[in-house]
């Protein structure tokens, strides 16, 4: 297809317009004008790109790309690296942020809850016009020693657990990445437990002193969701080939 409609596509399904975020969402870096072949991946890290150059991808899709608010505007060092090999190898960098994050079927946070077996009840903030993190339940209560042993497994990555208490966990919020300010609104929803990527360390102290587990999980390992999702979609819907490549990232 032509990059356009791919532009057009994802602007469709994701509605980045609706969000004010912290980068550009769409295409951030101008490649071929036709597109076979679709690569994923969390971060457009360099890595990430010599995977998707040597694979033959026309276009890299992530939830990580680049000209962030508070970036340095200047083209240096990797991002001079990392912007050279895209231009040189003419590889499209299209981007989504909070869109990625908010998608209620094929987001990060909806798919997080997909493969965790979590149903989602509603909104963690439902005062939010465009709602990024949910809440839900579990079919049956889980102690957070079992629940952090269930993440682990489903997500290839210890989580880091913090007890709130010894209660089991049925209710939980949830907003992947570096959302774990995140949990004050879900003090205020009312439920046992919250996960996220990335923890501080105002967040345990939050969790031992209002009695709420909190789970971090690993900003990447909990991203990884969505631009796979997109991926396979974008092969099935619309007969592009697509491939996911996975950078690791202990954080």
């Amino acid at each position: 297809m032509k990059l356009k409609e791919l532009i057009e596509i994802l602007g469709n399904e994701l509605q980045p317009e609706q969000f004010r975020d912290y980068c550009p969402n769409g295409l951030q870096v101008e490649g071929k004008p036709d597109v076979l072949k679709i690569a994923t991946g969390v971060t457009a890290c360099e890595a990430l790109i010599d995977k998707a150059i040597s694979w033959g991808a026309d276009a890299l899709l992530v939830h990580h790309g680049y000209f962030w608010k508070s970036e340095n505007a200047q083209i240096v060092g990797m991002k001079k690296r990392r912007l050279q090999k895209l231009l040189a190898n003419d590889l499209s960098l299209l981007v989504y942020h909070l869109p990625l994050d908010a998608h209620p079927t094929m987001g990060n946070n909806a798919t997080l809850a997909s493969m965790l077996n979590i149903c989602e009840t509603g909104p963690l903030d439902p005062l939010e016009s465009r709602p990024i993190g949910n809440i839900g339940e579990l079919d049956t209560p889980e102690t957070l020693e079992d629940f952090g042993k269930r993440v682990g497994g489903v997500l290839g990555r210890e989580p880091l657990l913090i007890s709130g208490g010894d209660h089991p966990i049925k209710t939980i919020g949830w907003c992947t990445g570096g959302a774990q300010g995140y949990i004050d609104k879900a003090l205020a929803a009312g439920v046992d437990a919250f996960i996220s990527g990335e923890i501080s360390e105002s967040t345990v102290h939050t969790a031992r002193e209002e009695g709420i587990h909190y789970i971090a999980a690993g900003h990447h390992a909990t991203e990884r969701g969505g631009v796979m999702a997109f991926g396979e979609w974008l092969e099935k819907e619309h007969g592009l080939e697509h491939q996911f490549f996975d950078i690791g990232n202990p954080v």
